[in-house]
């Protein structure tokens, strides 16, 4: 691409700018990285280096007239007065997930970028995991069947509560506003929108302040349901993925290795993306051949699908020049908000919620 880099400020160097966003900015071409707001301009240089502009303050970032896109990785309670700030200046935004605290907030998000012209995508980049990439080739080619249950599971074991915002009790704090906006996009993603949501969110750890558990059930009117789960209290984690259908089930154990390997400082080469994100922990594929459906099932390893967490944003990078669709359009992002707050409302009155209404308002 010949065109000049696109300016990007990033708001916040925190967890999610050092091990997600910083560097999957810095290794996409077309890119540029020249602003960050923190409260801690040492580490971020030390980090980044002397040529990345260091603001006090997102105020002062956001007012800066020569940034194409404002990246948003901060915690969840300012995600929307931030991201409309960055809007009303003129900024392309990219908000991390949860979009936003509620629904309300997200649609004004929606309106007020639809009405300006101007590029709004929440990262949601569990879409990129390669278990999950797997999962959907599976569903796409109906080597399955016509599924009829799945299992999506996000299970950790930290039976301490951490001194961090997203553990304690503020607004926004807690699992289900943390792992529920993963699983529910990839439910989403792959089988469309459920007509009912029923949820148990629960605090189970000693001295825990918010939700560090949770499960949920969505219902398809074709008779699919799908069970989100997620608990910091799973010394035996249970599958990520498992998906049952007329013609067979593939399961598959562990998280997706990329958010590791940024972790421990590896980086994707833009010239070289083909070696980033392997996963070589296969899950298990059995099946039976359409014509023969009750044979025993043929039972074989299936090799997982390499994660492109970098295909976000070389994708964002495509749509501000105009050559390719946002990523991960807000409004994909409102529709899970809605989700998140029927959840809780299922939480508090125990009972299941109906989807289509609150989709459609």
């Amino acid at each position: 691409m010949n065109a000049a880099p696109l300016r990007v400020g990033l708001i916040g160097w925190g967890y999610a700018s050092q091990v997600f966003h910083g560097p999957l900015i810095t290794s996409t071409p077309g890119l540029q990285l020249v602003a960050v707001s923190s409260r801690q301009p040492e580490r971020v240089r030390a980090d980044l280096g002397e040529t990345v502009a260091v603001h006090a303050d997102p105020v002062s970032l956001i007012a800066r007239t020569d940034l194409d896109v404002v990246v948003i990785p901060t915690p969840n309670d300012t995600h929307y007065p931030l991201a409309l700030a960055a809007l009303q200046a003129g900024h392309a935004v990219v908000v991390d997930k949860p979009f936003t605290l509620n629904a309300d907030e997200a649609r004004h998000l929606v309106a007020v970028a639809r009405e300006r012209g101007q590029l709004l995508s929440v990262f949601h980049n569990r879409r990129w995991d390669g278990d999950f990439l797997t999962a959907q080739a599976l569903v796409t080619s109906g080597r399955l069947g016509r599924i009829t249950h799945a299992q999506l599971h996000f299970d950790r074991f930290r039976p301490t509560v951490r001194e961090r915002w997203r553990e304690g009790s503020g607004p926004g704090a807690g699992i289900w506003f943390d792992l529920a906006p993963h699983l529910l996009d990839q439910a989403v993603q792959l089988f469309g929108w459920p007509v009912a949501l029923q949820a148990d969110v629960l605090t189970q750890r000693t001295g825990g302040q918010s939700p560090d558990g949770f499960h949920a059930r969505l219902r398809w009117a074709d008779g699919l349901r799908v069970d989100l789960h997620a608990s910091m209290l799973a010394a035996l984690p249970g599958p990520r993925f498992a998906l049952h259908g007329t013609l067979g089930s593939w399961v598959k154990h562990g998280l997706d290795a990329q958010e590791d390997a940024l972790k421990a400082g590896q980086r994707p080469d833009p010239a070289g993306l083909e070696a980033w994100g392997a996963d070589p922990q296969a899950g298990t594929l059995a099946t039976v051949q359409p014509d023969a459906p009750d044979a025993p099932p043929q039972v074989q390893p299936w090799p997982t699908q390499p994660g492109r967490y970098p295909a976000f944003y070389a994708n964002l990078r495509d749509a501000l020049h105009g050559l390719a669709p946002n990523p991960v359009p807000a409004e994909e992002a409102l529709g899970v908000q809605v989700l998140l707050d029927l959840g809780a409302q299922s939480a508090r009155e125990r009972g299941e919620c109906s989807v289509a209404a609150r989709l459609s308002m």
